[in-house]
């Protein structure tokens, strides 16, 4: 380990030191700092405790630090990738997982992303809203089901998706696609699914639910094309009107229509593309009162390009008010569109209190 040089420690670390010890990160920023006396360097933010100015040695990197024999501090990761290179890190991890045919392990996937397991995974849960695993199961559901839609057996679908065999794709398929590979390619032939219809502040509202959970919340003026809708959803399910699973969901969604902004609590089971469960999963987090764009939620998720792709997944969404699609609106503050009717999202943003264009 070498010790400082007077040249690393003349006046021109001034705002270097500086910003160690007011714990910011400039922008732009990559030097750290070492510590003699630990043997350790950080990066300047780092949230340990501030040392010694006459301790202190500056270098341009991190490779300078390691070869100059200071080890990375375990608080702030200075050799983990910045910001933005762990944002171009995801976008590579999650385009392998969208095109490999067999799923990587944690280790290979933190390995290719240069960070450990643990940091890899909380750093990809924090930016696409769920792990990588739960990220490559969606992946293999979205191929299971469009495989399945496009007139492939189930064995082909099942391969193709990059299950490994039908035992692991038939354990998964219960998650992927409520049901299982066979029923699903039969459209939903054996699934049983309860409905209730009943009143609500915004007319008729009509629930579904499997044994899994809530499937289905539709709005509507008439019974008929509400049981309509649910039957194009599932041609060949059993429906079975008034079961116990919706009559028990039934009040709860009642009340979420009276008060928007109480959360649902019940379990769900919807079922969608890898995409749109993460347009869905992004929609769940805008609290009560607020609204996003189209575009800011094509943001969120690491899509910016892809706003008209998150207002078509706004208008599939399954299950009204449980996932607020609502809540979204156009960059000019005008409402956009709803499924339901632009009178009823206007009134449940009225109730929660956002703004928007009214018109």
């Amino acid at each position: 380990m070498t010790g400082a040089t007077p040249s690393q420690k003349d006046d021109g670390d001034t705002a270097r030191w500086r910003a160690v010890i007011e714990r910011r990160r400039p922008a732009g920023a990559t030097f750290v700092y070492a510590v003699t006396t630990t043997g350790i360097y950080c990066r300047p933010g780092c949230p340990s405790r501030r040392p010694n100015r006459d301790n202190v040695v500056f270098f341009d990197g991190a490779e300078q630090a390691r070869a100059a024999g200071f080890r990375p501090c375990r608080r702030c990761h200075p050799d983990a990738p910045t910001n933005g290179a762990l944002e171009a890190a995801v976008t590579v991890v999650r385009q392998r997982l969208e095109t490999c045919e067999t799923e990587p392990t944690l280790a290979e996937l933190a390995a290719e992303a240069g960070l450990s397991p643990g940091h890899f995974q909380r750093v990809f849960k924090a930016m696409v809203g769920v792990s990588p695993k739960a990220y490559a199961r969606a992946v293999r559901g979205t191929r299971l089901r469009e495989a399945l839609a496009e007139g492939a057996t189930v064995t082909e679908a099942i391969y193709d998706a990059g299950y490994s065999g039908p035992a692991r794709a038939h354990n998964a398929a219960e998650m992927v696609l409520g049901m299982s590979p066979s029923a699903y390619r039969k459209g939903g032939a054996g699934e049983i699914i309860d409905h209730a219809i009943g009143d609500c502040v915004l007319g008729r509202v009509l629930v579904a639910a499997t044994p899994r959970g809530l499937c289905s919340v539709a709005f509507g003026d008439d019974d008929a094309a509400l049981l309509d809708n649910l039957r194009a959803r599932f041609p060949n399910a059993m429906l079975r009107a008034d079961g116990d699973a919706a009559r028990a969901i039934l009040p709860a969604v009642v009340a979420v229509a009276a008060e928007p902004g109480e959360p649902f609590e019940g379990p769900l089971d919807v079922r969608g593309t890898a995409f749109q469960l993460r347009v869905w999963e992004e929609l769940r987090r805008i609290p009560p009162g607020e609204t996003r764009t189209y575009s800011e939620v094509a943001a969120a998720i690491g899509r910016p390009t892809a706003t008209r792709a998150v207002a078509n997944a706004c208008g599939d969404n399954p299950v009204a008010l449980v996932v607020p699609c609502h809540r979204v609106v156009r960059t000019d503050g005008g409402l956009g569109g709803y499924r339901w009717g632009l009178a009823r999202k206007r009134t449940l943003l009225r109730h929660e209190g956002a703004r928007g264009d009214a018109s």
